[in-house]
């Protein structure tokens, strides 16, 4: 008999998958309209405003925090990789975007050694390799119509990579509320002047749409918070690659979208090595 728990944490899981979707089919359709630094200014602006009532709720305490410059940093990088993920949205497919999602574990790899004094087994290498060898392939290279611009999804992976380095390092010295606000205060901060340099008026439907990206961001921490108190990781990581069918669906219905022969033969080996890469750091936690 399936234990309830285990349906109720991956359904959680499902949920922040289904909000992921959704968010980035958001900043797709709003990049028709208005830049990529607008978006991720206004997203990160309401992700802090839906934020701050839930702050206030728990009293004064709730801002306080001894790592600024931590919080600088994390917002620094999470601008830049946002930033650069809505410009790439604006280049290739959705269910492109999200394939080259699971090469951040990849990057999370091989930023480990350098900066958690984590050791890399040759097996571990060899994985990363062949991921990295078909995250290349998915973007057919060799093609005539290739954009060596759509290429700079993976520059957004790595940035989000060593953000989660950053959090892993910080995670257990400051309240996962704080580490929210705060990155959305300071992304948005940052990304005031950028955005004001390209400001479109944005219309009504656009502004609902946008406080519904900074309301998902929150989200999806959320959900996956509650699927990580009733799940082991390891049990989650296979229902991760549901996220590759819900945006093939949705870039096909919204998008018009239809995924490439060679995004099929990369996915082959992204897929099987993240998780290897999943399934081997569990074991070893």
């Amino acid at each position: 008999m399936i234990n309830k728990n285990y349906l109720i944490g991956i359904m959680w899981f499902i949920a922040s998958l289904a909000v992921s979707i959704a968010n980035d089919t958001c900043m797709k359709y709003l990049s028709t309209s208005l830049p990529p630094m607008q978006i991720t200014f206004l997203r990160f602006s309401f992700g802090c405003l839906s934020l701050l009532p839930i702050m206030l709720l728990n009293g004064v305490q709730s801002f306080y925090t001894a790592r600024k410059s931590i919080h600088f940093a994390r917002g620094l990088i999470l601008f830049l990789a946002m930033s650069i993920w809505c410009y790439g949205l604006t280049i290739v497919p959705i269910v492109h975007a999200t394939l080259t999602t699971f090469t951040i574990p990849l990057f999370l790899l091989l930023l480990a050694p350098i900066f958690l004094k984590e050791k890399i087994s040759k097996p571990l290498l060899l994985a990363t390799i062949a991921g990295f060898i078909g995250a290349v392939i998915s973007f057919d290279v060799m093609n005539v119509d290739f954009e060596i611009s759509s290429m700079i999804l993976l520059i957004s992976a790595c940035l989000f990579a060593f953000l989660d380095v950053i959090n892993k390092r910080f995670v257990q010295k400051e309240s996962m509320l704080s580490m929210l606000f705060y990155s959305a205060l300071v992304t948005s901060a940052l990304g005031f002047i950028p955005a004001y340099m390209v400001w479109q008026n944005p219309s009504f439907d656009d502004l609902l749409i946008l406080f519904y990206l900074g309301a998902g961001g929150n989200a999806i921490l959320y959900c996956l918070l509650k699927a990580f108190s009733l799940v082991p990781a390891s049990s989650i990581a296979p229902y991760r690659y549901l996220e590759l069918i819900f945006s093939s669906i949705v870039g096909f219905v919204i998008f018009t979208e239809i995924p490439t022969i060679m995004m099929l033969l990369g996915s082959m080996l992204i897929i099987p090595s993240t998780l290897f890469i999943t399934f081997s750091k569990t074991k070893e936690s």
